[in-house]
């Protein structure tokens, strides 16, 4: 059984996002989007920088200098940095882009962070990034990535990955407990795949899957598959893996790859348009934003077929090469039964989610 190949039919670029705030909210990643039961959509972000920026000068390279690996908080034009955070929109129109959002705050007015870092986790060394998440009922589980930050690398900020688990809170209170496992907060650690990066509930709403990416020995970015009954989320031992051939087995080490190329984060979405499960990534750090179709969640997944190439322009050179990635769609802002989809991405000198309109035929 195979699924309908996407094709395009028109792109309309809307530009970064978020860019007019009143909170000096002067950059951002993640981007994920998470439905709530209350007809609201959760957009939860990663590292997000608040401030100013200095005109004509890369946020990475205050005064010409890399950032490195530390905490951005009270550096340059940076007076503070938050790892990880969110906002609400009502307004699921976004044909003239994302209006009428509303970010999470604390008690003081400031952008609150929604999983903060443990006593033991120090601010220069270890960072909690977004991935996507889930609501039942009044809960909402965060999955996130942990890591640590690096001092040589290709990038102005390099990290290693530890690993991936979960957070719970509720509406309305946005205070997020991170779920333990053995006395862990890491469900899946470094060798396994960091799942999370994409949640989908089945049709008949009996599971959770989770996609998460591991990097094989070729050093190829691979997309794996769990899955876990609604009511025992928060239970690490009741996951299973796909094994391939419609096999699920209890041992992570079990999984295998359902497809490849996505750096890490990713979206999978039942599409009605389509008639199938449609995934939306950046294709390695290429530049490339691709699709695939398929009639399960664990395939057969198509070839990746490419949506676009974003090629940045950059008025100064950098000592780094461009990077685009965090390329995800968006369900909850879909029209036409999903024949028309949001994608947004992030260029990492732009570093606002940027947003596409996309059109399928």
């Amino acid at each position: 059984m195979t699924s309908p190949a996407v094709k395009i039919a028109s792109i309309r670029d809307l530009g970064p996002q978020l860019t007019d705030n009143p909170h000096q909210m002067v950059g951002q990643d993640g981007a994920y989007s998470i439905p709530l039961n209350n007809g609201q959509t959760l957009f939860f972000f990663g590292d997000t920088l608040i401030g100013s920026r200095v005109p004509g000068e890369s946020i990475w390279y205050p005064g010409g200098q890399p950032v490195g690996p530390k905490d951005m908080s009270g550096r340059g034009s940076i007076r503070r940095m938050v790892n990880n955070c969110g906002l609400l929109i009502d307004n699921h129109d976004a044909r003239n882009g994302l209006r009428d959002f509303k970010y999470i705050l604390d008690e003081n007015g400031e952008i609150r962070t929604l999983i903060p870092l443990l006593p033991d986790e120090h601010h220069d060394e270890i960072r909690v990034w977004c991935m996507h998440g889930i609501a039942i009922g009044e809960k909402i589980y965060l999955f996130f990535v942990k890591v640590e930050m690096l001092n040589d690398g290709p990038f102005p900020v390099n990290f290693d990955i530890l690993g991936s688990g979960m957070a719970v809170g509720t509406v309305g209170e946005w205070k997020f407990e991170r779920v333990y496992h053995n006395g862990s907060d890491l469900f899946w650690r470094k060798k396994d795949p960091q799942f999370g990066s994409a949640a989908l509930l089945s049709a008949d709403k009996h599971w959770i899957y989770l996609y998460g990416v591991k990097m094989d020995a070729q050093f190829v970015q691979q997309s794996h598959l769990a899955r876990v009954p609604v009511a025992a989320l928060e239970d690490r031992d009741s996951y299973e893996y796909f094994a391939g051939d419609n096999r699920w087995r209890k041992n992570v080490d079990d999984a295998v790859p359902v497809f490849d190329g996505p750096p890490n984060e990713q979206s999978v979405n039942w599409n009605e348009y389509l008639g199938c499960y449609l995934a939306v990534h950046s294709l390695n750090i290429t530049g490339k934003i691709v699709a695939r179709t398929a009639p399960q969640p664990w395939g057969p997944w198509s070839e990746p077929v490419e949506i676009t190439q974003i090629t940045p322009v950059r008025q100064t050179p950098l000592p780094y090469p461009p990077l685009v990635y965090a390329a995800k769609a968006h369900p909850s802002l879909s029209r036409e039964n999903g024949r028309i989809i949001y994608v947004t991405y992030v260029e990492f000198e732009e570093y606002y989610p940027h947003l596409l309109e996309i059109t399928l035929i």
